[in-house]
């Protein structure tokens, strides 16, 4: 197992030197060509971000009605729909971590609309069970988060679980583990750290009793 990871470690430090060899031959041209090109990706992503504000991203909306809706799913490319019903304690908690997840993901459009007043929505998309959030891409519903049992069957999931469920279908950036849930991955982290814990406790002890 060393010796894999040392050829592993090997292997990347050839790979960073002969990137970095290629940087210092390159001529004033290519410098300039290379300059360009982040520039011009700096200036799209900027624009990018420009058309999305003006789409309404970054905030978390409430949609009158049908029309509204599917406009909203003409413009924008990912679409993150709450649909809920005042009446139901569970869609105030999915509101309080949608309107968290808008500001953090620009790249995705945020909204709710309330499933009393868009009857004929939620009979083609076959919604019947209230909070249902719909993963919307490219004006197509292509997942649903229905209720808690996705989010750990539990009112106190955390805002990341949310964000892992829905990143899972592709429609937001997220560059954590997409396999396994941020709540396992924390789980984990403890386990392996109470070892340590543990494993050090027993080495001090073995290091008392040596001093006796």
């Amino acid at each position: 197992m060393e010796n894999q990871l040392l050829q592993a470690v090997q292997i990347v430090e050839k790979q960073l030197d002969a990137e970095i060899d290629r940087l210092d031959n390159l001529d004033d041209d290519e410098l300039d060509l290379i300059r360009k090109k982040r520039l011009e990706s700096m200036k799209n992503s900027q624009k990018q971000k420009i058309e999305w504000q003006q789409n309404g991203h970054g905030s978390y909306s409430e949609l009158a009605d049908e029309r509204e809706f599917f406009d909203a799913c003409k413009k924008s490319q990912h679409v993150v729909c709450h649909f809920y019903r005042d009446s139901t304690f569970r869609c105030k908690i999915v509101d309080k971590h949608l309107e968290q997840l808008a500001r953090q993901h620009i790249e995705c459009k945020f909204i709710k609309i309330n499933a009393e007043k868009v009857h004929f929505l939620i009979e083609r998309l076959k919604v019947k069970i209230m909070p249902t959030i719909a993963l919307i891409k490219e004006n197509k519903p292509i997942d649903y988060i229905v209720g808690f049992t996705d989010l750990g069957n539990t009112d106190d999931f955390d805002t990341e679980m949310l964000e892992w469920r829905i990143a899972r279908a592709g429609i937001i950036e997220y560059n954590g583990d997409l396999i396994n849930p941020p709540q396992n991955s924390k789980k984990k982290h403890i386990h392996t750290k109470s070892k340590s814990i543990i494993k050090g406790n027993e080495e001090n002890s073995d290091d008392d009793s040596n001093d006796w």
